[in-house]
């Protein structure tokens, strides 16, 4: 794997972060309903252009940008909870 495609940064601490796009706003999950499911689009990286399931905490909008450290992995939808 060449350095430049990495998954951390120059120091080889921190974890390189993508940006990506909230396009979509799925369901509000949690006992307080604090952590929103979105759909995203990865907006750089190796895998730009991609479109993501993810779990955000807090406040979000359909424009927002967030970074992401992993774009390999989808959130699952788990309706029900546990049984």
């Amino acid at each position: 794997m060449a350095t430049n495609e990495s998954n951390f940064d120059e120091s080889g601490k921190l974890p390189r972060a993508v940006a990506a796009e909230i396009t979509e706003l799925i369901a509000r999950e949690g006992s307080k309903q604090v952590v929103t499911l979105v759909r995203c689009k990865v907006l750089e990286g190796k895998d730009s252009g991609k479109i993501l399931r993810r779990n955000v905490y807090g406040p979000t909008r359909i424009g927002d940008v967030i970074m992401l450290t992993q774009t390999e992995i989808e959130a699952s939808s788990n309706k029900g909870g546990r049984r």
